[in-house]
């Protein structure tokens, strides 16, 4: 056994236990390191992004067509049932 390690052992419902030897397979990893990588996402806390978000670049890019609306026209397509 390697030092620092704890040996645990887990029951796994037989269906359980084929689909995580099949995840493994397919990732060509270990079923050990699945479990490894598995429970470390569930006890590590998500990295959050530092910083607010930049405006700098429009969010979606321009088609480089002007628009030309009057408030009317923009009243009509915001409430398209009219008034009240």
């Amino acid at each position: 056994m390697k030092q620092n390690t704890i040996r645990t052992s887990l029951d796994l419902p037989r269906t359980l236990h084929r689909k995580l030897h099949e995840a493994a397979s397919r990732k060509g990893c270990s079923a050990r390191q699945l479990m490894l990588r598995a429970i470390e996402q569930a006890i590590v806390p998500t990295q959050r992004r530092k910083g607010r978000l930049n405006l700098d670049k429009p969010l979606v890019p321009s088609t480089g067509k002007p628009i030309s609306l009057t408030e009317e026209e923009i009243y009509e397509l915001a409430f398209p049932f009219g008034n009240p």
